[in-house]
């Protein structure tokens, strides 16, 4: 293992996952720059590198051991600490130490933020329970994740993440409120706020028990040129009344939502312990689009769980039909050791598996192409995220549906700002548009 006390100037950072896991990134980066690193242009001209990772399916872990079999190679002839931290190093521990000799030191999910005085033999003062950091901003950015929450407590049959994040954990509110006026005055212009069941916040404060609707309302009435405010990944167990009209009411409320089904069928759905049934779900949905006019959806589908049948496979395909989502993150049940269904009778062949997905994605990309011609007029409003790389006279845009947008401008526009576009037609699942 490699001293502690060498202080490092260059740094390489690689992120895998989910948003939490970038927004921690993000935030790690402000404090490797703040203890006077600067980010390396390669891997190979940096004198450490760091690998957030990701636990949640195998197939993210498999790419992760590639990547420390690539610096275990680089680390020959370029000496360098490697680092690796998040969720798999939360599961695995010192057995990387045991598993990889290349790696020099093994920081759980909850030790981020000892990284900087790791790497520059600065001071640790990080909290004895989980640490909230405070800024997730890059200078330039106009959207930014704001986690106001960690953990989960649900312990779905499938999913390692309760093992590696640990329980829930709601951040302060006042904590929370400031951290957006921050991003609000450096120009941030959309901000998402995270948790692993982000619609279960609860804290309680001066004397009031804040819930996670009351959280998005106070967020809502205090920004003002942050305009839409959207959360991932919701629970629909977690989909109050309240929280409902929250999103009906509040303007700075995107519109669009994504709410994880994972399944279509009741009996998988209790078997996965997802603690809602298909009806549920529907009824949901159905609330959602009575209480909020033009409301969007996309969400997760998972194929392929122990004990699914021919039966169960086409509740999901009619729930697909029956909601249309505009987009949906589809994927087969893979066994992660240290989960309830890793044990599960009826397991699945890797054949079945593959061949309903490809069933589902097939529906699913017909669906999505027909909501999106549907979509495909009239004038929308846009955020304008970056010039394209492609051509310097067009610049790439998002909807309140997070829908692409590239338009050539007619009048002076600047990143960052909100322009309305005429929608007038699609290149692949991308909208093209004139300024309006």
């Amino acid at each position: 293992m490699s001293d502690t006390l060498k202080t490092h100037s260059r740094y390489w950072l690689e992120t895998y996952g989910c948003q939490m896991n970038t927004a921690e990134s993000n935030a790690l980066e402000v404090a490797l720059q703040a203890a006077g690193m600067q980010a390396a242009l390669r891997a190979e001209d940096a004198d450490c590198a760091i690998l957030n990772t990701c636990s949640v399916r195998k197939t993210a872990e498999n790419r992760i051991w590639g990547r420390i079999g690539f610096f275990q190679h680089l680390k020959q002839s370029h000496p360098m600490t490697l680092v690796v931290t998040g969720c798999m190093a939360e599961r695995l521990g010192d057995e990387f130490l045991k598993d990889a000799p290349a790696v020099d030191h093994v920081m759980g999910t909850n030790d981020k933020q000892r990284i900087a005085a790791l790497l520059t033999g600065g001071s640790d003062e990080r909290d004895a329970a989980y640490s909230f950091t405070q800024s997730y901003y890059k200078d330039g950015d106009v959207k930014s994740y704001v986690p106001i929450m960690n953990g989960c407590d649900n312990f779905c049959a499938y999913c390692i993440v309760p093992y590696v994040r640990g329980r829930e954990v709601s951040r302060e509110p006042q904590s929370v409120y400031d951290e957006i006026h921050r991003l609000e005055d450096a120009g941030v212009r959309e901000i998402t706020l995270l948790g692993q069941n982000v619609n279960s916040y609860d804290y309680t404060w001066n004397g009031k028990h804040m819930r996670f609707p009351d959280l998005l309302s106070d967020i809502a009435s205090q920004v003002s040129s942050i305009r839409w405010i959207r959360f991932e990944s919701p629970h629909p167990k977690d989909f109050s009344k309240e929280l409902i009209a929250v999103i009906a009411q509040e303007k700075a409320v995107a519109k669009h939502l994504h709410v994880p089904a994972q399944s279509g069928s009741t009996r998988i759905l209790q078997l996965m312990n997802r603690k809602y049934t298909r009806e549920t779900y529907l009824q949901l949905i159905g609330n959602l689009r009575e209480a909020v006019d033009g409301i969007t959806f996309t969400t997760d589908v998972m194929v392929g769980f122990p004990g699914e049948t021919e039966d169960d496979f086409h509740q999901t395909l009619s729930l697909m039909r029956e909601v249309r989502f505009l987009e949906a993150f589809m994927y087969y049940f893979n066994p992660r050791e240290g989960t309830k269904a890793v044990s599960m009778p009826d397991q699945l062949s890797s054949e079945v598996r593959m061949a309903r997905l490809q069933e589902l994605i097939n529906l699913q990309r017909s669906i999505s192409h027909e909501e999106k011609v549907a979509r495909c007029t009239g004038t929308v409003e846009v955020l304008v995220e970056q010039i394209s790389k492609r051509n310097e006279h067009e610049y790439l845009s998002r909807s309140e549906h997070d829908e692409m947008v590239v338009f050539q401008p007619i009048s002076p526009v600047r990143v960052g700002d909100f322009v309305d576009v005429e929608l007038t037609g699609m290149v692949g699942s991308t909208f093209t548009a004139t300024q309006h």
